[in-house]
């Protein structure tokens, strides 16, 4: 396998590599043009989101700063609105729905590295071989239709929030979140479901 295959598939990888590099400096280049253009140009703002995302439909505000690892691997439906200074670590998938709304400084991550020191260690790694002296994991993220993610919300690797769930601000979500409640806290937590039902 490659090191995109590695990566996408959820194995360990090296992030270092040409490939990832490659992406990084195209989507760095577009972010800088992106994140400089007045408010207004609207049009020119979704002709650079449209170059910098995987897929993206129609009605979707991206407010500046923002800031994301690769864009390719983000794919936004329609009627999203991302607020001001959020960070979208995209290594592998960030999927998000239609009729999302995601507030300011919320951040996803898709990459992490092994927990135990000897895993996460590249054993013979050296300066000179161009690689990351640790191991890379990256896994999905996915948001539902209907989502509402409050300012200030974290979302960790392989994460999936359901439809019509809202996450309340300065949450951290470290797991897997149903479809249609309300869910709070770090780490986050059901709190109730939309109809107004108590969680247990």
């Amino acid at each position: 396998m490659t090191e995109l295959e590695k990566c996408l598939a959820g194995e360990l990888y090296d992030c270092h590599n040409p490939i990832f590099l490659d992406y990084k400096n195209r989507t760095r280049e577009l972010l800088a043009s992106y994140n400089s253009l007045p408010y207004g140009r609207k049009q020119e703002k979704t002709h650079l989101l449209r170059q910098l995302f995987g897929s993206m439909g129609t009605n979707v505000s991206v407010a500046t700063p923002f800031l994301c690892d690769y864009g390719r691997n983000m794919h936004l439906g329609n009627n999203v609105s991302i607020n001001m200074n959020c960070t979208f670590v995209d290594c592998n998938e960030i999927r998000i729905g239609n009729n999302v709304l995601i507030a300011s400084n919320v951040q996803i991550y898709t990459a992490t590295h092994p927990i135990d020191l000897e895993e996460r260690l590249v054993h013979d790694w050296n300066p000179e071989s161009g690689a990351y002296f640790c191991h890379t994991r990256a896994l999905p993220v996915r948001i539902g239709n209907g989502c509402w993610l409050g300012g200030g919300v974290i979302v960790l690797p392989g994460i999936t929030i359901g439809e019509g769930t809202v996450i309340g601000a300065g949450s951290v979500v470290t797991r897997n979140i149903p479809s249609h409640c309300v869910a709070a806290g770090n780490p986050c937590r059901v709190i109730r479901n939309i109809n107004g039902t108590q969680q247990q």
